[in-house]
C-alpha cells in the first residue's frame, strides 16, 4: 500500500506542481506526518522532491522529472477516464484507488496528449446525481471499513462474518462463504452460500463485517453473470410479487420503471402509449406505484389493481366534494352519521 501511495504523490506532484502538505493529505487520505514521511522516503530513493518556505510554499519535484509508467494511447486514456468520472468510482470501496489509478493514466500519456485527454473527458459525464427533473438518484453507502473487509474476503476465499439486517428483523450475525460482488442500478450485493443454500446480501444492510481466516467453501472458478441471472430468477418468481399489465404515457416511462423490480415485456399501443408487463414487489406496492403517475398510466389486470385504483380515487374525489374541513366526516359511513344524529 505504501508503494502506492508514493507513486500517487509522485504523480500528484507532476500534474500539479508545488502542493503543501495539507492538500497532499487530503488528496491521499492520510495525515500531514504520513505525508512528511513519505516526503523523506521519496528523497531517500533519489526523487527530486523539495521544499519551499514560506506563505505560497509547499513541494516540487525538479522540472523535467518524469516517472517510468507504461503509456497509453489517446483513445485508451479517454475511455479509462470517461469511465471514472461517473459515480461508478463508489463502487465496493474502491473511489481512492480509482482517483490514484486515473493519475497514472494521465501521467502515462506523452506530454503533448496529456492536456487533451483530460480536456476531452470533461466533455462526457456519466451518471449525474439527478435527472432531468432534479430527481436525485439514490445510491448505496456503506461504511469503508465494513467495505474493505467484504471485498477482502472474496478476493482472498476467505469465510465472511456479517452482522446483518433482514427486512423486517432484528441485526444478527451470521457466517458466509463469499461468492462475489455485484452492482446493478446503484445497488450493490455480496452473493453468498451459508449452510449450502445461495444467499445475497444488500450491503446496506451489512452493519459490521470481519474477515475470516478460514478458507470459503466455494469453487475456484465462478461466472458472476450467470449466477446472477438464476438469482434473480428466482427473486422474481417469489409468491407475493404481482405482474402488471398496463398502459403508460412515454413520457412517464422512466420513473415507473424506477419503481418496478423487472420488465416482461414492452411495446407501443395504437393509441401513443406504451403497453408493458411490469413485476411488483406484491400488491401494495404496484397500487402505490402507479398512483404516482395519475391518468398517465392505467391499470389493465388484474382486476384487484383496478378495484383498488378506482377505490382510492373515489375516496380522494369524496374528499374534495365536501366542504373544506367536513372531509373526515364525509367519509364516515352513513349508518355512522345517523346514530350520531349527524
Amino acid at each position: 500500500m505504501r508503494a502506492d501511495r508514493l507513486v500517487s504523490l509522485v504523480l500528484l506532484l507532476r500534474r500539479r506542481g508545488r502542493m503543501t502538505a495539507d492538500t497532499l493529505a487530503r488528496e491521499l487520505e492520510v495525515s500531514t506526518r504520513t505525508v512528511l514521511r513519505d516526503i523523506e522516503a521519496l528523497s531517500a530513493a533519489g526523487v527530486p522532491v523539495y521544499a519551499e518556505r514560506g506563505r505560497h510554499g509547499g513541494f516540487s519535484l525538479l522540472p523535467g522529472f518524469r516517472t517510468e509508467l507504461t503509456g497509453l494511447n489517446h483513445d485508451e486514456a479517454l475511455a479509462l477516464l470517461t469511465a471514472g468520472s461517473g459515480r461508478g468510482e463508489q463502487a465496493f470501496g474502491l473511489g481512492s484507488a480509482l482517483a490514484s489509478a486515473m493519475r497514472k493514466v494521465v501521467d502515462a500519456l506523452p506530454e503533448s496528449h496529456q492536456t487533451t485527454a483530460s480536456d476531452a473527458a470533461r466533455r462526457f459525464l456519466v451518471d449525474p446525481e439527478t435527472d432531468l427533473l432534479a430527481r436525485r438518484l439514490v445510491t448505496d453507502r456503506v461504511p469503508g471499513t465494513t467495505m474493505s473487509e467484504v471485498r477482502r474476503a472474496v478476493l482472498a476465499g476467505h469465510k465472511l462474518r456479517i452482522h446483518y439486517a433482514a427486512t423486517g428483523q432484528s441485526p444478527r450475525w451470521r457466517t458466509v462463504n463469499p461468492i462475489g460482488l455485484v452492482t446493478v442500478r446503484d445497488r450493490s450485493y455480496l452473493l453468498a452460500t451459508r449452510a449450502g443454500e445461495d444467499r445475497t446480501y444488500r450491503l446496506t444492510r451489512v452493519l459490521a463485517a470481519e474477515e475470516l481466516p478460514e478458507a470459503a467453501e466455494r469453487p475456484n472458478q465462478v461466472d458472476l453473470d450467470r449466477i446472477w441471472r438464476e438469482r434473480s430468477a428466482r427473486f422474481l418468481s417469489g409468491s407475493d410479487h404481482v405482474t402488471v399489465l398496463l398502459l403508460v404515457d412515454p413520457a412517464r416511462r422512466e420513473e415507473l420503471l424506477d419503481t418496478a423490480l423487472a420488465v416482461r415485456a414492452e411495446e407501443p399501443d395504437a393509441d401513443g402509449r406504451l403497453r408493458l408487463e411490469l413485476i411488483f414487489q406484491d400488491a401494495r406496492h404496484a397500487e402505490w406505484a402507479l398512483w404516482q403517475l395519475g391518468a398517465d398510466a392505467e391499470a389493465l389486470s388484474p382486476r384487484s389493481l383496478r378495484t383498488a385504483l378506482r377505490d382510492r380515487a373515489a375516496g380522494l374525489a369524496a374528499l374534495y366534494a365536501s366542504p373544506a374541513g367536513a372531509g373526515r366526516e364525509a367519509r364516515r359511513p352513513a349508518a355512522d352519521r345517523r346514530v350520531t344524529g349527524r
